[in-house]
């Protein structure tokens, strides 16, 4: 019989090297950061002492949440542990309304669990020749700042997040963040991480495509000609147009669907999302 309970921070690293197997090419340091968003939100199913699935449900509040890390390891496949898993984290997380990135070839079993298709996302990767910016708007991320990126935060993301920001932003595990200051205020901002392959850029929020250009140059630029990944909304033209200006080419795209109300997000000034993981 299949077991299910929260993971341990070792499972959890066990969690994103599956990850990383299926080719979602997670970042290195992810792991404490997504713990901090919600330590009872990752789930694993145990066969005796050896884990076989994996999902996240990390809770945001009272009234969203995210799944992701929806894995069940290849050899006990087809035995329906998956959908126990499946089912453990859906309830995990009650009313809310749950959102998650599907690989496409899942929406329709998606759907059978009350999720619809609210748009794509589609990540863009390649290497990228930059030099950083010199600007004065563009911001490096101290602990200063960190309240001021948190409450530009809540424009672009549906729930609070404060202990995954904290530190996300910190700049431990390789991660560089920077915001766009205008008139005195964060107006958004963005992080760039080492990965299993080359360097991600999320989240990318910007109050309009100036902005969105000057942080991503500063961004690549530490990629140090690495290759560079970031996954905007489809819907986000500008974003694309940025990313095929940059010779970025599209890598695989998922399905972002919801179960409940989907959140008003100002998908234009969103040109990359934070993780598939966690939303």
């Amino acid at each position: 019989m299949l077991s299910i309970r929260v993971m341990t921070p070792a499972e959890l690293d066990i969690a994103i090297g599956w990850a990383a197997e299926e080719g979602w090419n997670p970042g290195l340091g992810d792991a404490l950061p997504y713990r901090a968003a919600d330590p009872d939100g990752f789930l694993m199913g145990f066969i005796g002492d050896e884990p076989v699935t994996a999902i996240s449900v990390v809770a945001y509040g009272a009234h969203f949440g995210f799944l992701g890390f929806y894995i069940c390891h290849p050899g006990f496949r087809g035995l329906g542990y998956g959908i126990q898993t499946w089912h453990a984290g859906i309830d995990r997380l009650g009313t809310r309304t749950i959102g998650l990135d599907g690989v496409v070839a899942q929406q329709d079993n998606y759907r059978e669990s009350g999720f619809m298709l609210a748009h794509r996302n589609i990540r863009f990767g390649g290497r990228v020749a930059v030099e950083a910016p010199d600007d004065p708007r563009l911001v490096p991320v101290t602990p200063a700042l960190t309240a001021a990126v948190a409450a530009c935060d809540a424009a672009f993301f549906p729930g609070p997040r404060g202990a995954f920001l904290h530190l996300w932003l910190n700049g431990e595990g390789g991660r560089f963040a920077v915001a766009f200051v205008e008139g005195g205020r964060v107006t958004g901002y963005g992080v760039i991480r080492p990965a299993v392959t080359g360097f991600k850029i999320g989240p990318l929020f910007a109050p309009h495509e100036e902005a969105a250009e000057l942080m991503f140059r500063a961004l690549a630029a530490r990629a140090g000609g690495e290759p560079v990944f970031i996954d905007p909304p489809e819907p986000n033209a500008a974003a694309l147009a940025l990313a095929d200006r940059h010779g970025l080419a599209p890598a695989f795209e998922t399905a972002r669907m919801y179960r409940g109300a989907a959140p008003e997000l100002p998908l234009a000034s969103i040109y990359g999302i934070t993780s598939f993981e966690l939303g």
